[in-house]
């Protein structure tokens, strides 16, 4: 095993423990911090695999603004007087680890039942750096041949920030309607 196999393998299994403590951690603003570096970790190891434009996105955008926003709304709740069901009882742990487990079946299967579906073959890398040599060139097949799936997840962003401020102020945080 060479450097960079053994450099991608702990760089996976930091991403993958800091994803687990997301879930196991009780404090919220905790969470979102293990959240930040799963999305730091990610961002190196896009970086390890020679991936340095979506390497500087990762960290830009998700483990930057999109924290931020995390933190932000995280702050609007007044944590202190919610009763959460879920973080008390003997079975909490055990409940949390099963929804990861049974989510990351659903994600394998999902993965595994595409790649039977469209009977999905590896694309050579030169044929990938030909096509996308440059951000311009990444820009124009983002607006172009993606545009839809573009639209749709700025859609959803804007769908889940509004969703976000709406719960702040019927929860009673910081800026609820009196």
């Amino acid at each position: 095993m060479d450097i960079g196999n053994l450099v991608f393998y702990g760089l996976a299994a930091l991403i993958t423990l800091f994803s687990v403590m997301v879930l196991l951690e009780s404090n919220p603003i905790m969470s979102a911090l293990y959240l930040a570096l799963s999305m730091v970790g990610l961002s190196f190891l896009f970086f390890q695999l020679q991936a340095y434009f979506i390497a500087g996105v990762q960290l830009v955008v998700y483990a930057g603004a999109v924290m931020v926003l995390f933190v932000m709304v995280l702050m609007l709740f007044d944590l202190k007087n919610e009763d959460s069901a879920f973080t008390k009882g003997k079975l909490s742990g055990f409940l949390k680890i099963s929804a990861a487990g049974l989510f990351a079946g659903m994600v394998l299967g999902a993965a595994v039942q595409s790649v039977e579906l469209f009977d999905l073959e590896p694309i050579p890398a030169s044929t990938v750096a030909h096509q996308v040599a440059s951000t311009k060139q990444l820009g124009i097949l983002l607006f172009t041949k993606y545009l839809l799936a573009f639209e749709v997840l700025g859609l959803l962003l804007l769908l889940i920030a509004i969703g976000a401020v709406a719960l702040a102020r019927m929860k009673g945080g910081t800026h609820a309607k009196s």
